[in-house]
């Protein structure tokens, strides 16, 4: 992921990337039944904002991935509605403000046909607002808050896991323990961030009434030069499961260091983001030191899924890296497009109206994360919920208990690598 990072780092707050990926990859390959050549036809636009830079910089840089991986498959077999896709990609530098001015710009100015969601729920509320207004379908994979949803925007359609959902498998196996063998008591440290503080706050209310003593329940700023106080803190009440409400990796890097220098080691520490970002995560933290944190997703890359199975072996080709280093973003990504090309493919062509209309109808579409059917609010309701967890440099599936591809927990979590 650095050499693509570095790459957008140079193009400024409001940078413009158009990517025609696969325009030109194979010259047969311009056909869709009963469409005609698509070289023939002005391409469909596709406006998105993503932080290149900033704060979200590597959760948006995984995003552009996502996008561009779907882009080369829709273009390689004919486009949509026989036109070949080109994705415009505004930089929001993680920024609120900047997102709002993006989406304007690229419906405005860039005349795009339809956009897609950004990185996070921050960022996807206004930038939602703004579709909402010209009229635009805003198909998404990273806004799954109530920041998102309590608007009732008709137009937004998220095709990943609700935020609220995402601990209930963890919920569930904390509930299935034995009394002797579940923790009693449980710190959940949380940033003030609309996708942690669901969670955890999700999770503590379930799990203390099992006799699990809450010792630690505090919000931080989730922007703070020094998260050591607040971990230090926790380590303090020498908690046996810590449920961490992280956005990032340095979040989940600065508590796991602290733990580490006070000596404290929980039985089961579960982070609400940074572990699933695959190599970025193990490269900060180090993969000894991985062995044995948990983190909740819809998504992995050894999802037993033909189309999810199919992008990893792409993203590898063309990234780099393995199986285990393509996080949860990518997936999120592409799944925005598949459903995106499943409605323009069902009314037609780039019907926004239309779009809207039937995504809302019902319909269960198919995404490299599953299935995906949409509720009033745009929430997925047939997204599935897992809980991951490190285990000696393998990222695996461990919840639900029981299915498809669970393996066996690794409980209590190993002590920290010296």
């Amino acid at each position: 992921m650095r050499p693509n990072r570095a790459r957008f780092l140079s193009l400024g707050a409001a940078a413009i990337v158009t990517v025609a990926l696969a325009a030109g990859c194979s010259s047969s390959t311009t056909t869709s039944s009963g469409s005609g050549s698509s070289a023939n036809k002005s391409p469909i636009l596709i406006g998105t904002s993503l932080s290149l830079t900033g704060d979200f910089s590597a959760d948006g840089v995984a995003f552009q991935k996502g996008y561009n991986l779907w882009v080369h498959d829709v273009n390689a077999s004919g486009g949509l509605d026989g036109r070949q896709v080109k994705l415009v990609v505004l930089n929001d530098n993680s920024s609120p403000t900047q997102v709002t001015t993006n989406y304007q710009d690229l419906i405005t100015v860039h005349h795009v046909n339809l956009t897609f969601g950004p990185f996070s729920s921050l960022l996807t509320a206004p930038a939602a607002l703004v579709a909402h207004r010209y009229g635009y379908a805003f198909i998404e994979g990273a806004g799954g808050s109530q920041l998102v949803f309590g608007e009732n925007l008709p137009n937004v359609f998220d095709v990943s896991l609700p935020v609220a959902a995402e601990l209930n498998p963890l919920i569930d196996w904390i509930n299935g323990m034995s009394a002797s063998a579940r923790p009693t008591t449980a710190a959940y440290p949380k940033a003030n961030d609309p996708f942690a503080i669901p969670q955890t706050v999700t999770a503590q209310g379930k799990i203390q009434p099992m006799g699990v003593k809450t010792v630690y329940s505090k919000i931080f700023p989730a922007e703070v030069p020094d998260y050591k106080p607040n971990a230090d803190a926790v380590a303090a009440t020498g908690a046996q499961m810590v449920v961490l409400g992280s956005t990032d990796v340095p979040t989940v890097q600065a508590f796991m260091q602290a733990f580490q220098q006070q000596h404290y080691n929980p039985k089961i520490f579960v982070a609400t983001a940074g572990p699933d970002q695959g190599a970025a995560f193990t490269s900060a933290v180090g993969v000894a030191n991985a062995n044995g944190m948990m983190v909740p997703n819809g998504w992995y890359p050894g999802y037993p899924n033909a189309a999810s199975m199919k992008m990893v072996n792409e993203y590898v080709a063309k990234y780099g890296g393995t199986p285990s280093d393509v996080n949860a973003d990518v997936a999120e990504a592409d799944s925005v497009g598949e459903v995106a090309a499943q409605a323009v493919k069902a009314v037609g062509g780039p019907d926004n109206s239309k779009i809207i209309s039937y995504l809302h109808s019902g319909v269960t579409l198919a995404s490299v994360q599953g299935p995906v059917q949409f509720n009033s609010l745009g929430q997925n309701v047939k997204a599935i919920a897992f809980i991951f967890q490190w285990q000696n440099g393998k990222y695996v599936q461990v919840l639900p208990l029981g299915a498809t591809g669970s393996v066996a927990i690794i409980n209590p979590k190993p002590h920290w690598s010296s």
